[in-house]
């Protein structure tokens, strides 16, 4: 007799790396199989379908397993929305994208914001800042201090003021100072010149690296005019408020004599580089 049946599966595979370590993509397959085929309803001759079919499906899975395209990479590098991201085996697990945002390249300056701003413009002052009244004294939020304005307690960048989480979404967001000073403390610095580019060169122990290029900044001169900073510093924006002088924000200032974090060097209308982070999963 005539016998015919149909099998569906879906077929979830897991990224692993070499390590073992679960990653954060999955890929999922779907496949259906119809046999059909004339045979006596026999016990053993159903099994045998059913092994058959079980080894086909095996056989997929394998197959589409060997052609993914997972998201890391042997050095625990890979890309998250599109952007890549360094695994510097951090105490934290913190993933450190390999550019700033607004280019696509390692030694890209980017483009430069106001802290708390999400967009690059022509003029960085406090007239044209987006979270006051005309001036430092008359903030309208991340205020701790009455004598800057209207005090909210906000310390840390919400997600809609912060220009990594707006420019490339997903999880990606500015780095605290807490994991600015991460970075440092676990890595060594080196101020050397990529693809004709002056910048810092962070490199971990694991040998993974990221390059911090020299963009400088764009600041409010005597003119009144925004014009680029020196070229020669690298000047990155954390998501930490200065809270002793709500007026400013955490910022990192190098050059080829060294890194530090600054708290009083920039005024948060000043517009500053952004090198975007993400938590590991």
């Amino acid at each position: 007799m005539a016998w015919a049946e149909s099998f569906s599966v879906c077929i979830r595979l897991a990224n692993t790396s070499k390590s073992g370590k679960q990653l954060s993509s999955r890929s999922f397959f779907c496949l259906s199989l119809e046999i059909e085929e004339t045979l006596t309803l026999k016990f053993n001759q159903y099994e045998k379908t059913v092994k058959a079919v079980a080894a086909l499906m095996l056989t997929v899975a394998v197959v589409c397993a060997a052609g993914c395209k997972k998201e890391d990479n042997a050095n625990g590098d890979g890309t998250t929305n599109g952007h890549t991201y360094v695994d510097l085996g951090l105490p934290s697990g913190t993933l450190w994208a390999a550019c700033n945002v607004g280019t696509t390249t390692p030694e890209g300056y980017g483009d430069y914001f106001a802290w708390g701003e999400t967009y690059p413009k022509d003029c960085y002052n406090w007239s044209t800042y987006k979270y006051c009244n005309g001036s430092w004294r008359t903030l309208t939020k991340y205020c701790t201090k009455s004598s800057h304005g209207v005090v909210d307690n906000l310390v840390v960048l919400q997600p809609n003021d912060d220009a990594a989480t707006a420019n490339w979404a997903g999880d990606w967001r500015m780095p605290t100072l807490a994991e600015w000073m991460e970075l440092f403390h676990n890595t060594i610095c080196e101020w050397v010149v990529q693809n004709g580019v002056n910048g810092g060169l962070f490199t971990a122990t694991n040998g993974n690296s990221i390059f911090l290029p020299a963009a400088g900044g764009r600041y409010d001169e005597y003119n009144g005019k925004s014009q680029k900073e020196d070229y020669g510093y690298c000047n990155y924006y954390s998501s930490s408020l200065d809270t002793d002088g709500p007026s400013g924000a955490w910022c990192i200032i190098g050059d080829q004599s060294g890194f530090n974090v600054q708290d009083k060097h920039y005024e948060r209308c000043d517009g500053l580089s952004v090198r975007p982070v993400r938590s590991a999963n």
